[in-house]
């Protein structure tokens, strides 16, 4: 960690000398080796992902690639190399990290799921070091296959298959890990779940994207996400949510599986989507006390609902006949009548409420009825580190006179103007300008990456900067999905994003994301290193950053100034990226003075795990 004084008394001269010369001992012992480093980078040389073979990275010399070095090029001073973290590291999230809240001492409410929330380390605790891969790591398994299969060295927990045995959340198969495609309510599959569901809202053909009205879902407790992972064959986009509790791990198998998750929890903060955000919420059996606090969870999962939105809700309370789930079913019941709420079906272990249209219910409620509205001057779509509200969000007038959102049904709605510009005085030309832009611009990515890359190489795929999600909409063709992070300090365009059918998240990138590490093949970094640098924040600690998230012989874009890619080029050694390629923006674009560099991160392992391997 960088920066941090344990302070303590003076020792004497002698064994301050004794402690040191042990410890130079060791470091040379365990990581003064040069065959250590080569072996590390000819270990993904064999796999086909190191780079060039006339890198000098490859090659014996003096440095060890678990210590800081810098050399002088003429221009200012270079890193040579990143220590790298203990091996204990190897999953840290760093604004999840429970040791850092025992460090700190946090004083947080557990009954109110607070440590579960982000809680990120101040500068001088934070790690300034790369995280190693744990030992034997694979390239993962590719979409689709991915799907049902995984490797187990790279995620190398095991608990849940024991734990979950009798619900088919997965299985472990020699040097593999399956996934059937089942969870606590559904044994039998997902795929069975979810006709089921289709049926029960007597959608057509048992499919429940109801002809593509229904596209952008919400997965609370979502387990391992085989529910999000069966419905994209129906053409739907679920956010797997999850915390890291006593399930842990569930969320990195999702993102190894190749389908979209995020490390969340229904706490004290409202979730970083905006509202009106999904079609529909689910639930099934996540364990959530949906009573505390005068609703306040189910409140917020209003918030995030759009308009005729839906509550998947399958749980012991929903169909068993002991005295106390009947009591939470009647409360339960109670609450979500009060909010408007209606069933829309009910059958065996599942209920699916479905929330009004317009404001017509909630202004003829009796005055003092609880939960009560928002104020007026609530902003439903502020989430960034918000706290919750207990209060009903109404519809804009907009959605309360087209009775619903009024978007198109899927596909349709990715390139139709959503009706939600207007907040930002955006124009539909210039949405149209923005999605032509880029669709030309991710043509070129293409192209560039054409010699790296097949059309199963890169599955999660995140935009930094994902301004109205264009980036995204023209990759719609390819066997992707995006993560569109909307950074928090700018405008809220998040909700334009999944108006258009696609997700993301808002997010402040002077901290760590919510995700674990190696969790996407590509990220794209538009202008997001100037605006970082702008705010005052760390570029290095950035760029570890998006190395942390990266996986091994994975891909970064950055669209940047030349000053930016020239920084980032003096680190290339240090951070084990190569350069692919780099070209000047075409004249014609409006950014015509940002330089594209392409880099690909090399796959290295540390020496314990090449003695693993040995």
């Amino acid at each position: 960690m960088r920066g941090r004084s344990d302070g303590g008394k003076k020792k004497p001269v002698i064994v301050l000398v004794c402690v040191a010369s042990v410890v130079l001992v060791f470091v040379y012992l365990f990581f003064g080796s040069s065959n250590h480093k080569a072996s590390a980078i000819e270990y993904g040389r064999k796999l086909g992902l190191s780079g060039d073979d006339d890198d000098d990275s490859t090659k014996k010399d003096d440095t060890s690639s678990n210590s800081f070095y810098v050399e002088d090029l003429g221009n200012g001073f270079t890193p040579r190399s990143f220590p790298v973290c203990d091996d204990r590291y190897s999953e840290l999230i760093p604004c999840l990290d429970r040791n850092l809240i025992y460090q700190m001492r946090l004083k947080l409410d557990l009954s109110l799921m607070e440590h579960y929330e982000r809680h990120c380390p101040p500068p001088e605790r934070r790690f300034n070091c790369l995280i190693p891969p744990p030992p034997g790591y694979k390239i993962p398994i590719k979409w689709p296959k991915s799907r049902d299969e995984v490797w187990k060295v790279n995620i190398p927990h095991t608990h849940l298959a024991h734990e979950k045995s009798d619900q088919n959340w997965m299985v472990v198969k020699g040097e593999k890990i399956n996934f059937p495609g089942g969870g606590t309510h559904f044994h039998y599959g997902a795929d069975k779940y979810i006709a089921s569901m289709a049926n029960m809202l007597n959608f057509p053909n048992n499919v429940l994207n109801n002809g593509g009205r229904l596209r952008t879902f919400l997965d609370v407790g979502c387990g391992v996400a085989s529910f999000g992972g069966y419905l994209l064959a129906s053409e739907i986009m679920t956010m797997s949510l999850a915390p890291n509790d006593v399930h842990q791990n569930q969320i990195q198998f999702a993102l190894e599986r190749g389908i979209p998750a995020y490390l969340g929890v229904l706490g004290t903060k409202r979730l970083p989507y905006p509202s009106r955000s999904f079609e529909l919420a689910h639930c099934s059996r996540c364990r959530i006390d949906w009573l505390q606090r005068d609703g306040i969870l189910l409140l917020e999962l209003d918030r995030v609902l759009r308009p005729g939105g839906y509550f998947a809700y399958s749980s012991p309370e929903a169909y068993a006949q002991d005295e106390e789930d009947l009591r939470i079913w009647r409360e339960m019941s109670a609450l979500v009548g009060r909010m408007c709420w209606t069933i829309a079906a009910k059958r065996n272990q599942t209920v699916i409420w479905q929330k009004p249209l317009t404001n017509d219910c909630y202004l003829g409620r009796e005055p003092g009825t609880q939960p009560p509205l928002c104020n007026s001057d609530s902003d439903p779509d502020a989430v960034y580190g918000v706290n919750m509200e207990a209060c009903i969000t109404q519809y804009s007038d907009h959605d309360h006179k087209t009775k619903g959102s009024g978007l198109a049904p899927w596909p349709a709605r990715l390139s139709s103007p959503p009706p939600r510009l207007a907040d930002f005085g955006y124009s539909i030309d210039m949405f149209e300008k923005d999605t032509e832009t880029w669709r030309q611009r991710v043509d070129t990515y293409w192209d560039l990456l054409s010699p790296k890359i097949q059309s199963d190489t890169v599955r999660n795929i995140m935009d930094m900067k994902a301004n109205m999600g264009s980036f995204a909409a023209a990759l719609k063709e390819k066997d992707v999905w995006v993560m569109n992070v909307v950074p928090e300090d700018g405008p809220n365009t998040l909700k334009l994003i999944y108006d258009r059918g696609l997700m993301g998240a808002v997010h402040s990138w002077c901290e760590a994301f919510s995700t674990y590490p190696r969790t996407y093949d590509l990220l794209h970094a538009w202008d997001i290193i100037s605006d970082i640098k702008k705010r005052g924040c760390s570029a290095e600690d950035l760029l570890l950053e998006m190395d942390r998230i990266l996986r091994p012989s994975g891909f970064i874009l950055i669209r940047d100034k030349q000053s930016v890619v020239d920084l980032v080029k003096k680190y290339l050694k240090a951070l084990h990226w190569e350069a692919v390629e780099t070209k000047t923006a075409s004249e014609s674009d409006q950014d015509s003075d940002n330089v594209i560099l392409i880099v690909q991160k090399k796959l290295w392992l540390t020496s314990e795990s090449l003695r693993d391997l040995e």
